[in-house]
């Protein structure tokens, strides 16, 4: 017998992830301000992984509290250069400036999954990927999300590696997963030890 999770997040992504790996799953997003929660954070010393880790547990507790008995999964994704953290662009204008940022530099993705039940932590994760941007020309960036558009502003590091982000790569060292938002393979391991999901 298999559990339907509830996914603390809205993003089509992670989502699509679970029910290809056929795991039943029901999207609640988490109602957490996430900068209102990192804003503390900042300066302190916490890691960028362990900033990932705060947000998806922040969001899988909130939803746990509205879903009483149920599996709740709260995800996060920092993406960090060097000590600096960045969010999602506001704007085309932020997308242009995060891809003059990263240009020519080695990034990391941390993608944090957290489990949570009835306001108990079961499981925590992050899984990291190092990226290496190519040395991208500003008019190159221009015209890229030109082509991209709007999608340029639901990932923070304002490139899809599952669409024609992938051509601003030299190098990628992970798991796609991860790079995409959720570090499936580990959490399907969990999901089996706790018998949400048949192993």
């Amino acid at each position: 017998m298999t559990e339907k999770i509830i996914l603390a997040s809205g993003s089509p992504f992670r989502k699509a992830m679970l029910v290809n790996a056929g795991v039943g799953v029901e999207a609640v997003p988490a109602e957490v301000d996430e900068r209102a929660l990192e804003s503390p954070l900042q300066g302190s010393g916490v890691s960028p992984e362990d900033v990932a880790l705060v947000l998806a547990e922040a969001k899988a507790t909130e939803v746990s509290a509205r879903k009483p008995g149920a599996l709740v999964l709260g995800c996060d994704q920092t993406l960090s250069l060097g000590d600096e953290l960045f969010h999602k662009p506001a704007d085309m204008e932020g997308a242009r400036r995060h891809l003059l940022a990263l240009s020519g530099k080695t990034h990391q993705l941390n993608s944090a999954a957290v489990l949570v039940r009835d306001g108990a932590v079961l499981w925590r994760h992050v899984g990291i990927a190092s990226l290496t941007m190519r040395k991208l020309d500003p008019a190159f960036i221009g015209r890229h999300l030109a082509r991209v558009g709007s999608r340029a502003l639901s990932s923070v590091g304002a490139y899809q590696v599952e669409g024609e982000g992938i051509q601003l790569f030299d190098k990628i060292e992970g798991d796609h997963f991860t790079i995409v938002g959720l570090p499936l393979l580990p959490l399907l391991a969990e999901l089996r030890t706790l018998g949400a999901i048949d192993g």
